[in-house]
């Protein structure tokens, strides 16, 4: 068996009533010498058995705590709409517990952290109304729609998933996050359009760039490729910053012991 660490850990965080499945083809197109992780909130995909989490803080502890056993190698975070906002959660978490930071993190579809002004209330939409926007945005498989008990199976999970996102608000007075990072939008996205999603540029001190593409909140759904290869070169310019940093610090070091 292959003991040899690999180059990169990414987790990748699912977008509000997805799971793992939109995600499931990324591990075989991104660099072998990754390790990608899928990861589910619960309540959706593989936990759709366990209770859901309604509140954002909550559940970046929930994923934080899961994933701390597999802070052993550099790692990276990827978060699509409701996953960009765990993206962020999840890193200030860490922080704030002395845990390694991440080296890259990829935020996709969520504007940037506002503190004030009150947001959509799309989890309270009538029925008929949010099957609207949801086919507005896409991401839900036609079935959902079409099949009633599919759709009341999901629904309940869509609108906490919704108002999880839409009741959010970041802490007050909080500084730019130490962690390379990039911004990746859909030209067409009206949610979350790239002007909106250039703010992350004041959320980081190392802002690698809003990456737009053609297509919609959903802009990689039926082509994941282009968005793929420029998360392997994002991450991959962060991973060799990285090690610079930190071949500077240990020489550093000898020449101050020497």
């Amino acid at each position: 068996m292959d003991s040899t660490p690999p180059a990169l850990r990414l987790f990748v965080l699912h977008h509000a009533g997805g799971s793992h499945l939109l995600y499931r083809n990324w591990p075989d197109a991104l660099p072998a010498t990754w390790d990608v992780r899928l990861l589910d909130a619960p309540g959706h995909g593989l936990l759709l058995d366990e209770p859901h989490i309604a509140d954002a803080g909550r559940l970046a502890d929930h994923l934080l705590r899961a994933i701390e056993p597999e802070l052993t190698c550099p790692y990276a975070l990827f978060g699509h709409s409701m996953g960009a906002l765990m993206t962020y959660e999840i890193i200030r978490r860490a922080l704030d517990r002395g845990l390694p930071p991440p080296v890259w993190a990829g935020v996709s579809a969520r504007p940037a952290p506002q503190t004030a002004g009150p947001g959509h209330r799309y989890h309270a939409l009538p029925d008929a109304e949010l099957r609207t926007r949801l086919k507005q945005l896409g991401g839900t498989p036609d079935e959902v729609f079409d099949d009633p008990e599919l759709w009341a199976l999901f629904e309940p999970i869509i609108r906490a998933d919704l108002r999880l996102v839409e009741t959010w608000r970041p802490a007050p007075a909080t500084g730019p996050l130490p962690v390379a990072l990039s911004a990746f939008a859909g030209g067409e996205d009206r949610s979350a359009t790239p002007w909106r999603m250039t703010g992350w540029a004041e959320h980081t001190e190392h802002f690698l760039g809003l990456r737009v593409f053609d297509g919609g909140h959903f802009y990689f759904q039926d082509d994941p490729g282009p968005l793929l290869r420029q998360i392997a070169r994002d991450a991959a310019a962060a991973l060799d910053s990285a090690a610079d940093r930190a071949t500077q610090a240990t020489q550093a070091t000898v020449r101050s012991g020497s």
